[in-house]
Protein backbone atom coordinates (compact mmCIF):
# COMPACT_ATOMS: atom_id res chain seq x y z
CA UNK A 1 0.00 0.00 0.00
CA UNK A 2 1.46 3.29 -0.85
CA UNK A 3 1.65 6.47 1.13
CA UNK A 4 -1.33 8.21 -0.46
CA UNK A 5 -3.76 5.31 0.01
CA UNK A 6 -2.36 5.05 3.69
CA UNK A 7 -3.32 8.48 4.20
CA UNK A 8 -6.66 8.13 2.54
CA UNK A 9 -7.78 5.03 4.47
CA UNK A 10 -6.74 6.74 8.26
CA UNK A 11 -8.85 9.28 6.82
CA UNK A 12 -11.88 7.31 6.34
CA UNK A 13 -11.26 5.28 9.59
CA UNK A 14 -10.69 9.41 11.71
CA UNK A 15 -14.22 9.87 9.85
CA UNK A 16 -15.87 6.63 10.92
CA UNK A 17 -14.46 7.09 14.13
CA UNK A 18 -15.46 11.19 14.97
CA UNK A 19 -11.78 11.88 15.80
CA UNK A 20 -12.16 15.43 15.18
CA UNK A 21 -8.36 16.32 15.61
CA UNK A 22 -6.83 13.35 13.79
CA UNK A 23 -9.04 13.86 11.13
CA UNK A 24 -8.14 18.07 10.81
CA UNK A 25 -4.65 16.32 10.56
CA UNK A 26 -5.27 14.31 7.97
CA UNK A 27 -7.03 16.87 5.84
CA UNK A 28 -3.96 18.86 5.79
CA UNK A 29 -1.44 16.31 5.01
CA UNK A 30 -3.89 15.71 2.15
CA UNK A 31 -4.05 19.33 1.15
CA UNK A 32 -0.16 19.51 1.55
CA UNK A 33 0.35 16.32 -0.99
CA UNK A 34 -2.22 18.09 -3.34
CA UNK A 35 -0.48 21.23 -3.13
CA UNK A 36 2.85 19.66 -4.10
CA UNK A 37 0.49 17.48 -6.61
CA UNK A 38 -0.32 20.70 -8.97
CA UNK A 39 2.93 22.38 -8.84
CA UNK A 40 4.47 18.67 -9.94
CA UNK A 41 2.19 19.25 -13.15
CA UNK A 42 3.35 22.73 -13.67
CA UNK A 43 6.50 21.39 -13.94
CA UNK A 44 5.09 18.74 -16.70
CA UNK A 45 5.16 15.90 -14.02
CA UNK A 46 1.35 14.48 -14.26
CA UNK A 47 1.66 11.80 -12.17
CA UNK A 48 2.17 14.03 -9.64
CA UNK A 49 4.54 13.29 -6.59
CA UNK A 50 5.95 9.47 -5.19
CA UNK A 51 5.83 8.21 -2.41
CA UNK A 52 9.77 9.82 -1.95
CA UNK A 53 8.38 12.93 -2.11
CA UNK A 54 5.30 12.55 0.38
CA UNK A 55 7.83 11.49 2.74
CA UNK A 56 9.69 14.73 2.15
CA UNK A 57 6.61 16.52 3.20
CA UNK A 58 5.46 14.76 6.10
CA UNK A 59 9.15 15.11 7.08
CA UNK A 60 8.80 19.28 6.42
CA UNK A 61 5.63 19.00 8.25
CA UNK A 62 6.65 17.52 11.55
CA UNK A 63 9.33 20.10 11.82
CA UNK A 64 7.31 22.98 10.92
CA UNK A 65 4.97 21.98 14.46
CA UNK A 66 7.76 20.82 16.53
CA UNK A 67 9.58 24.64 15.77
CA UNK A 68 5.67 25.94 16.71
CA UNK A 69 5.53 24.29 19.44
CA UNK A 70 8.70 25.35 20.96
CA UNK A 71 7.77 28.96 20.05
CA UNK A 72 4.16 28.51 22.05
CA UNK A 73 5.96 27.44 24.92
CA UNK A 74 8.32 30.22 24.93
CA UNK A 75 4.88 32.69 24.81
CA UNK A 76 3.50 30.43 27.30
CA UNK A 77 0.59 28.76 25.12
CA UNK A 78 0.78 25.23 26.31
CA UNK A 79 -2.64 24.32 24.66
CA UNK A 80 -1.23 25.49 21.66
CA UNK A 81 2.05 23.74 21.83
CA UNK A 82 0.04 20.28 22.75
CA UNK A 83 -2.05 20.67 19.95
CA UNK A 84 1.14 21.17 17.82
CA UNK A 85 2.64 17.67 19.53
CA UNK A 86 -1.12 15.92 19.12
CA UNK A 87 -0.66 17.15 14.70
CA UNK A 88 2.87 15.65 15.08
CA UNK A 89 2.49 12.15 16.74
CA UNK A 90 -0.62 12.20 13.87
CA UNK A 91 2.25 12.44 11.06
CA UNK A 92 4.59 10.39 12.50
CA UNK A 93 2.96 7.62 12.19
CA UNK A 94 2.94 7.45 8.31
CA UNK A 95 6.96 8.38 8.49
CA UNK A 96 9.58 5.79 8.87
CA UNK A 97 10.89 4.58 12.36
CA UNK A 98 13.83 7.19 12.72
CA UNK A 99 17.32 6.78 13.34
CA UNK A 100 19.46 6.63 16.68
CA UNK A 101 22.26 8.77 16.73
CA UNK A 102 24.39 5.41 16.16
CA UNK A 103 22.37 4.60 13.65
CA UNK A 104 22.65 7.73 11.66
CA UNK A 105 26.55 8.15 12.58
CA UNK A 106 26.81 4.45 10.65
CA UNK A 107 25.11 5.44 7.52
CA UNK A 108 26.81 8.88 7.40
CA UNK A 109 30.10 6.38 7.38
CA UNK A 110 29.09 4.15 4.69
CA UNK A 111 28.01 7.07 2.01
CA UNK A 112 31.33 8.73 2.37
CA UNK A 113 32.74 5.52 1.73
CA UNK A 114 30.65 4.43 -1.04
CA UNK A 115 30.75 7.85 -2.53
CA UNK A 116 34.60 7.70 -2.00
CA UNK A 117 34.53 11.18 -0.81
CA UNK A 118 38.02 12.68 0.31
CA UNK A 119 37.06 16.22 0.79
CA UNK A 120 34.43 18.71 1.36
CA UNK A 121 33.87 19.10 -2.39
CA UNK A 122 32.03 15.76 -2.18
CA UNK A 123 29.44 16.65 0.59
CA UNK A 124 26.77 16.84 -1.91
CA UNK A 125 27.39 13.35 -3.58
CA UNK A 126 27.29 12.32 0.21
CA UNK A 127 24.13 14.26 0.83
CA UNK A 128 22.47 13.16 -2.19
CA UNK A 129 22.91 8.97 -1.28
CA UNK A 130 22.03 9.69 2.16
CA UNK A 131 18.76 11.34 1.08
CA UNK A 132 17.92 8.76 -1.10
CA UNK A 133 18.22 5.71 1.12
CA UNK A 134 17.36 7.70 4.44
CA UNK A 135 14.41 9.90 3.23
CA UNK A 136 12.23 10.51 6.71
CA UNK A 137 14.64 8.62 8.68
CA UNK A 138 16.57 11.57 9.72
CA UNK A 139 17.17 14.90 10.40
CA UNK A 140 19.45 16.02 7.34
CA UNK A 141 19.72 19.48 9.16
CA UNK A 142 21.69 17.65 11.80
CA UNK A 143 23.14 15.45 9.78
CA UNK A 144 24.98 17.69 7.05
CA UNK A 145 27.64 19.39 9.57
CA UNK A 146 28.16 15.60 10.41
CA UNK A 147 29.25 15.07 7.02
CA UNK A 148 30.93 18.29 6.41
CA UNK A 149 33.29 17.57 10.16
CA UNK A 150 33.71 14.25 8.66
CA UNK A 151 35.12 14.93 5.14
CA UNK A 152 37.37 18.00 6.42
CA UNK A 153 39.01 16.05 9.23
Amino acid sequence: MDMRERINSALKQAMKDKAKDRLSTLRLINAAIKDRDIAARGDGNEAGVGDAEVLAILGKMVKQRQESARAYEEGGRLDLAESERAEVSVIEEFLPKQLNDDEVAEAVSEAISEAGAESIRDMGKVMGMLKEKYTGQMDFGAVGPMVKDRLSA
